[in-house]
């Protein structure tokens, strides 16, 4: 059986989002922070799901409006990594988007164009619990 999670390891984060600029400037960040690893960025649904079973990621950052439906991705994602907290990042800061990604399981939700800071405190803040709650990646299936 595999350990736990250690938490000194690196928190593994997988990015999602339509906007390849948008991507790969979030990719710097996460990829700068020495107690962060980032586990994949995507693109689509399909993509987003399928590295997330491969990678089994702490923390999803997923746009609301992603290609193949955010409400989906978030759903299907959740199913396939027990554990994983995903972090609904939208253009959009009403309700209604909040609500619908919610109702299937989100754990944040941040508007585009806060500070890179708060960006990494909350994904930090959602890998601390994803730590905390997932007793075995073994349980979960394979660690990537």
């Amino acid at each position: 059986m595999t350990p736990p999670a250690a938490p000194s390891g690196p928190l593994r984060v997988l990015l999602c989002d339509d906007n390849d600029m948008l991507r790969a400037a979030l990719a710097e960040v996460v990829g700068s922070q020495p107690d962060l690893a980032l586990a994949g960025s995507a693109a689509n649904a399909d993509e987003a799901i399928r590295l997330a079973t491969a990678q089994r990621p702490h923390v999803v950052v997923l746009d609301v409006r992603f290609p193949g439906g955010g409400p989906y991705t978030a759903e299907q994602i959740l199913r396939a990594v027990p554990g994983v907290r995903i972090l609904a990042f939208s253009a959009y800061g009403d309700q209604g988007p909040r609500t619908e990604m919610a109702v299937v399981g989100v754990a944040g939700y941040l508007v585009k164009g806060i500070t890179n800071a708060r960006l990494l405190a909350e994904v930090r803040a959602l890998g601390a619990e994803a730590l905390k709650e997932t007793p075995s990646v073994a349980e979960g299936g394979a660690d990537a």
